[in-house]
């Protein structure tokens, strides 16, 4: 065992503060991340606040974690003293179950599902077997921290072409609007239509272009129109705007959620073509009613999908690595995490604040 420090929240209403505690070697297989820079993701907010109802306290989030090899396990063989790697949502998985032998770990239907980079299991300790997941730990704490032991092959190469804070808000925002896009075919020449324009919808809009698509933006902030404009979005429409929606019905081949909270999507399937899909990547919770009436008639699917595998988390890294795109970044100390927590929640983010985890040493 050996001692890190981190910041964590002690229930729904506290701030995030410093707290100190012990974390494990690197076993045979696992690899020891000193913490370079560690993204500030939505969903970070959702689970200090207990708004899924199953954090475990306390409660040191980070999933978006970039940083620098600094001890291997005997066996590792995929990554060596001081890499630049990167570690996501998930740092282990059943390893047995259909979804991971297919290599999407991020459906894993094991005993507890996969083990998130913090708050220990998906599944809420107090309803597991025996009070703990499957894999031993009572709790994960994750990237707001000094460092990391992960299982060498949840560990993702940072591409040479991706500055280390920019890769860092790949692993969560990049992988979960890439694996949809790629899910469900999205090509050059599509017109796809992106909802929101915060943190995740920021770099969906980036990678649609990248892949050629003609992009369309929906949000409800005037002032972030020129921003859609300038990431290369042809169009950008205000999601009131009753006449402007009505004349983009039937044109679009795919439309992505980014918004974070439950919403209405019934106006948007109006907008899709015969036999394409909108699928919601921001919020994890029960959305407003769907109107089959609205699909039915067009054979239109709407459906979720959840973060990304590790393959198509590399594979995001590697893309834009290869066609030069990043998300936007605000830079902050870790002594500045509990004012950015608010200011992500009032949407005043441009677009993705990322800890500088430096300036937790010392402390």
């Amino acid at each position: 065992m050996f001692q890190c420090i981190g910041y964590a929240a002690d229930n729904a209403q506290s701030p995030l503060r410093l707290i100190r505690f012990d974390r494990e070697e690197p076993g045979e297989h696992e690899v020891l991340i000193e913490v370079m820079f560690c993204g500030v993701c939505h969903s970070d907010i959702h689970q200090i606040r207990n708004e899924w109802d199953n954090t475990v306290y306390p409660s040191l989030p980070g999933h978006e974690v970039v940083g620098k090899v600094s001890k291997i396990g005997g066996a590792v063989t995929l990554h060596k003293l001081g890499d630049i790697v990167g570690v996501g949502c998930m740092i282990d998985s059943c390893r047995e179950c259909e979804a991971c032998a297919a290599g999407e770990e991020n459906y894993c239907h094991g005993p507890n599902g996969w083990l998130a980079t913090y708050n220990g299991p998906m599944v809420p300790k107090a309803k597991a077997p025996d009070g703990k997941n499957s894999y031993g730990r009572d709790n994960t704490y994750g990237g707001y921290s000094t460092h990391l032991v992960v299982a060498e092959d949840f560990v993702l190469k940072i591409p040479a072409g991706l500055k280390p804070e920019e890769a860092a808000p790949l692993l969560c925002a990049g992988a979960t609007t890439f694996s949809p896009m790629r899910h469900w075919g999205v090509k050059a020449g599509d017109k796809v239509g992106i909802l929101g324009l915060g943190g995740l919808g920021h770099v969906a809009v980036k990678l649609a272009k990248a892949m050629g698509c003609e992009v369309t933006v929906f949000t409800l902030s005037a002032d972030k129109l020129d921003a859609a404009k300038a990431m290369g979005a042809e169009c950008v429409i205000m999601e009131d705007d009753a006449e402007a929606m009505k004349k983009l019905a039937g044109t679009f081949d795919f439309i992505l959620s980014t918004i974070p909270l439950r919403h209405d999507v019934n106006p948007y399937f109006p907008l899709l073509k015969r036999n394409k899909t909108l699928v919601a990547v921001g919020a994890l919770e029960k959305m407003e009613p769907l109107n089959n009436m609205l699909t039915a008639f067009h054979r239109q699917g709407f459906s979720g999908s959840l973060i990304g595998s590790i393959r198509e988390t590399q594979e995001v890294l590697d893309f834009c690595a290869a066609h030069k795109v990043a998300p936007e970044i605000q830079m902050i100390r870790i002594d500045e995490v509990n004012d950015a927590v608010d200011r992500v929640v009032n949407g005043e983010v441009r677009f993705r604040y990322v800890i500088d985890m430096a300036s937790l040493k010392g402390r």
